[in-house]
């Protein structure tokens, strides 16, 4: 499950995405705008800006703006950026790998032979997937309302 602090990252991340090119935007106007605590946010944001997805600029006319384009902020790196593991178990993890305590024997199991092919379709459909797309997908169901 997707947790609080990834989703927040994401929202923020599309927020700045769709203000990309233009002055920084504060952390107060996101966190209104998108219904975020304003603490949580400014953890999230000091994250995301030290993985340098992010840059920041203090002061009155300050804020936070996309480092990069959204076209390059692929949601596999948010995740894991913000949560850690995409794989639902520890055993199937490509990047966080753990043998889970209970296995017997990894070449046999089916519950992650089966969790092996949920990651790979999850990933396949995060990689695929950057800021700039999930804009698109926000900007298309507007006009068709």
């Amino acid at each position: 499950m997707l947790t609080k602090k990834s989703k927040y990252g994401i929202k923020a991340l599309i927020f700045l995405g769709k203000n990309y090119g233009k002055e920084p935007v504060q952390i107060m106007k996101i966190a209104t705008e998108e219904q975020i605590p304003k603490k949580f946010l400014e953890q999230i944001l000091i994250e995301l800006r030290n993985a340098g997805l992010l840059y920041s600029i203090k002061g009155a006319k300050g804020g936070y703006s996309l480092n990069k384009d959204p076209k390059d902020i692929r949601m596999t790196q948010v995740i894991r950026l913000l949560d850690g593991p995409i794989a639902l178990l520890p055993c199937v993890s490509l990047n966080f790998y753990r043998k889970c305590d209970e296995c017997i024997s990894e070449e046999i199991c089916g519950i992650r032979d089966t969790f092996a092919d949920v990651r790979d379709a999850m990933l396949q459909i995060l990689n695929d997937t950057s800021i700039a797309d999930m804009i698109e997908r926000e900007d298309t169901r507007m006009q068709n309302l």
